[in-house]
């Protein structure tokens, strides 16, 4: 298994979105498949934190493709996602949610549970089980520790609005593999 090539992250945001379903996210020992993601596009998305404009906060979103963009919510959970589109343009990729593959006893132990469907069924989830946190800003997915892996998997894809927004939640901007348990939220 190799890493997806660059070339793989230049396309547009939402193919991207759809195209990450079924890779793998891999952190050294631990592996998980992509089953949810959510695409944020730019200036004109309301829900995208590059909405108004560039800030210190929101600078990896306007980064090369294929870069890592981390945040904060809520003052205790992060937020993994892949920064899309072209440089300056400030849209990227929430991964929302994994199907736990390898390294499951180290993900129970740092989510304290059991039950392998709620390790990764979540964006503060999957950053807890795979230990993604803050000092992930601003990498690159060429360069490690995270990597994304190409899959021989071609999920059904199934698309609905947005969670856990205020604003652009009416947008149908959410992706899924249709009837995986790992996925978050309503399915």
């Amino acid at each position: 298994m190799k890493p997806i090539k660059k070339s793989f992250f230049n396309q547009p945001t939402i193919d991207l979105a759809k195209s990450l379903l079924g890779k793998y996210l891999v952190y050294g020992k631990l592996k998980g498949i992509i089953v949810e993601t959510e695409a944020y596009l730019g200036t004109d998305d309301p829900g995208c934190h590059a909405s108004r404009g560039l800030t210190v906060r929101n600078a990896p979103m306007f980064g090369p493709a294929g870069n890592i963009y981390v945040y904060l919510i809520y003052g205790m959970y992060y937020c993994f996602n892949i920064v899309s589109g072209k440089t300056g343009i400030g849209e990227a990729v929430l991964i929302r949610a994994l199907e736990p593959v390898e390294g499951i006893s180290l993900m129970q132990k740092r989510r304290k549970t059991q039950k392998i469907e709620n390790l990764c069924s979540g964006p503060g989830k999957l950053t807890q089980a795979f230990n993604i946190t803050k000092k992930h800003n601003n990498l690159s997915l060429f360069d490690g520790p995270l990597y994304i892996y190409d899959s021989k998997l071609k999920p059904e894809i199934s698309t609905s609005t947005r969670i856990g927004l205020s604003a652009g939640k009416e947008l149908e901007l959410r992706f899924f593999v249709k009837g995986n348990k790992f996925v978050s939220g309503s399915k």
